[in-house]
């Protein structure tokens, strides 16, 4: 029998359990994601040319410039170059992040953001979780392409490791891309970021091995990071070809780890921070 039946007044509702941080922040996080999917699902058009891109690098290099590229050592040039592009993709999406973080920036969301009492953190590794899903499918779609073409991969976890080692660029990358489109005045500004991004992919082991340039240049392109997870790539795929001498090319799977953790802990900071002392 109810407290009303026996003519008394009801007991108060139970409250709702509080949330933590945590779930707050993984909430928000959520939303930023599905806002961002969204954004995609909405404008096939940048989609398709995201996705797209990829598709006609693969087929413009490999065949444009693998029957006049060699090898050291000998080796198929397309096992050369393959896990060079899947890098260079990685690379280039920092473009992507950058040109998405301004636009949001100068329309006044990320100021609505700000506005809201959701965290700081969760808008910035939101626009991360949405660009790796992103990654993803233009990783599987370029994969699929080079086997088209006629790369032949080993399979079992070498592969899975190749392919997380890959995401592992694009995640530190990633913010770099953000602290950047918080930089930047307006798009068009996002734009002229290729600028940055050709010279630091062709300056690496994408496309020639570092030991055929010049022996400073070499040396540059080795220490690249986009190098180390080229060369650690090719290393789990099972087409080492093209492998140096030197100490990074040498110890290439630590460094392709190594690499994007000091990214990280470099401009995911400055990403959060940017983000915090906007409208300051």
């Amino acid at each position: 029998m109810s407290a009303l039946d026996l003519g008394g007044a009801a007991g108060p509702a139970t409250a709702p359990p509080e949330r933590g941080r945590l779930y707050w922040l993984l909430a928000d996080c959520g939303n930023i994601v599905r806002r961002g999917l969204t954004h995609y699902q909405r404008q096939p058009v940048n989609i398709a040319w995201q996705l797209g891109f990829p598709i006609l690098s693969v087929l413009l290099y490999g065949y444009v410039f693998g029957s006049a590229m060699t090898v050291p050592g000998g080796g198929d040039y397309k096992d050369f170059l393959m896990p060079g592009m899947f890098a260079m993709t990685m690379a280039f999406g920092f473009i992507n992040t950058a040109t998405v973080v301004v636009y949001d920036s100068t329309k006044g969301v990320i100021d609505r953001f700000r506005s809201m009492p959701m965290s700081s953190s969760a808008v910035v590794a939101g626009r991360g979780v949405t660009d790796l899903v992103v990654a993803c499918a233009e990783l599987a779609i370029m994969m699929l392409t080079a086997v088209a073409m006629g790369w032949r991969p080993e399979g079992g976890w070498g592969f899975v490791a190749a392919f997380g080692l890959l995401l592992w660029l694009r995640f530190a990358l990633i913010w770099i891309g953000v602290w950047l489109g918080l930089l930047v005045p307006n798009p068009e500004a996002a734009g002229g970021l290729f600028a940055v991004a050709f010279p630091l992919t062709m300056i690496s082991s994408i496309f020639v091995a570092p030991q055929l340039m010049p022996d400073w240049l070499g040396w540059v392109a080795a220490w690249n990071p986009i190098s180390s997870t080229a060369a650690a790539a090719r290393d789990l795929f099972g087409t080492p070809v093209g492998g140096g001498d030197s100490w990074v090319e040498q110890h290439a799977l630590l460094m392709a780890g190594v690499w994007p953790v000091v990214l990280t802990a470099v401009f995911l900071p400055l990403a959060v921070r940017r983000f915090q002392r906007l409208g300051r």
